[in-house]
C-alpha cells in the first residue's frame, strides 16, 4: 500500500508528473487524504492522451471511513488510489472502455443512472451493462422499410377508355361502319357483328376487372 497523505497539499509538488491531473482532483472527497498509486496514474494520463479530451474524475483515492460512508465494497480498488470513477458526458462509453483496455485497465463498471464508468487496474472483472448509457453508441437502426403505394384498381372506366382499347375500338368501329355502308344484307351483317364483337370484347375487360381478387 502507498503513502497517504493527511491532505492533497502535502504531496511533494515535484513527484507530480501527470500533467492534466491534479493531486487535489485524486484526493478522497470525504476527507481530503491522498493516496497515489503511480503505475494506475500512468495509466490515466495514458488513457487523457489517446481520447484527447478531459476526464472528469468523481471519485478516485477514498479513505477507509469514506468509502465506508458511501456504501463502497471492502475490498474496493478506490482504498488502493487504483480505481477512477470518471464522468461519461464528453464520451462514448463504448469507445471509452476500448480505450481503457488499451492502455491496461482491466476492472470495469458501468454505471448508467449516474452517468459514469468506473475503471481500475485490479483483477479482470466488469459489471452492469453500459448499453444504455445517455451518450452510448446505439446500434445502426435498420432503414425504415419502403412501402410502394398499392396501385391503382382499374375501374370500368379506366379499362373502357384505355389508349389500346378505343384505338382499336375505333378502328372496329370504323371498318363496321365501312361495311355498313356498302349495298345488300351482307355488308349490313357483317357490320352487326364486328359491332357485337365490340361489345363482348369490353364486357369480358369490364367482368374480369370486376372479379378480380381484393387485398385483404
Amino acid at each position: 500500500m502507498g503513502k497517504v497523505y493527511r491532505t492533497w497539499r502535502d504531496f511533494p509538488p515535484d513527484d507530480w508528473r501527470w500533467p492534466n491531473f491534479s493531486p487535489q482532483e485524486m484526493a478522497c472527497r470525504g476527507t481530503g487524504k491522498l493516496m497515489i498509486d503511480p503505475p494506475s496514474m500512468d495509466k490515466l494520463q495514458a488513457l487523457r492522451t489517446r481520447l484527447g479530451k478531459p476526464l472528469i474524475v468523481n471519485s478516485a483515492y477514498r479513505s477507509p471511513e469514506h468509502n465506508k460512508a458511501v456504501g463502497g465494497a471492502p475490498g474496493s480498488q478506490h482504498l488502493l488510489a487504483k480505481a477512477f470513477d470518471v464522468r461519461m458526458e464528453n464520451h462514448d462509453p463504448a469507445q471509452f472502455e476500448r480505450e481503457a483496455r488499451a492502455v491496461g485497465f482491466t476492472g470495469f463498471g458501468h454505471y448508467p443512472r449516474s452517468n459514469f464508468m468506473h475503471i481500475d487496474t485490479g483483477p479482470a472483472r466488469r459489471w452492469n451493462d453500459g448499453s444504455w448509457f445517455p451518450t452510448a453508441t446505439r446500434t445502426k437502426e435498420a432503414p425504415t422499410p419502403e412501402f410502394r403505394p398499392e396501385p391503382k384498381r382499374e375501374t370500368v372506366v379506366d379499362i373502357i377508355t384505355k389508349p389500346e382499347v378505343l384505338t382499336g375500338a375505333g378502328g372496329v368501329l370504323t371498318g363496321a361502319g365501312a361495311i355498313s355502308q356498302g349495298s345488300g344484307p351482307v355488308q349490313l351483317a357483317l357490320g352487326i357483328a364486328l359491332v357485337l364483337v365490340v361489345c363482348a370484347f369490353i364486357a369480358f375487360l369490364v367482368a374480369k376487372a370486376l372479379t378480380r381478387p381484393r387485398d385483404v
